[in-house]
């Protein structure tokens, strides 16, 4: 069965992938009059063809655009979060301290015997209906 999954998975992977490739080098031609992209043609046949008649053939490009793309992936998000982190939860938390705001209330009070928040306790019918 997993022989099944693993043709059919390079099959769809040709076929997409291929198309988008065919989509890249037609796009030139249907939308500006310009010749089409012999690069991109090239590829989408080169993967196309394959997934058609063998696709087994498609195994190692399967597995190396897989490995670029969690590369790719992996580099993304540190970029990504990256810049979130320095570019909004930064700023935000340097204008929140030059205005003085504490919303964990973090502040060190020498004279407290405890920092617990103490909460007014909700009544048990608040779990009735959950969902």
């Amino acid at each position: 069965m997993k022989h099944q999954d693993d043709k059919k998975q390079l099959r769809h992977f040709g076929l997409i992938v291929g198309g988008i490739f065919a989509v890249i080098g037609l796009w030139p031609m249907v939308f500006r009059a310009e010749a089409p992209r012999l690069w991109a043609l090239a590829l989408a046949v080169a993967l196309i063809v394959p997934a058609l008649v063998l696709p087994r053939s498609l195994t190692y490009v399967h597995r190396v655009w897989m490995a670029a793309g969690e590369a790719m992936g992996w580099i993304n998000t540190r970029i990504i979060l990256s810049v979130i982190f320095y570019g909004i939860v930064t700023p935000m938390g340097i204008v929140m301290r030059r205005f003085g705001r504490d919303p964990m209330q973090r502040r060190f009070e020498p004279a407290a015997a405890t920092y617990r928040v103490s909460k007014a306790g909700r009544p048990a019918s608040h779990m009735t209906r959950q969902f």
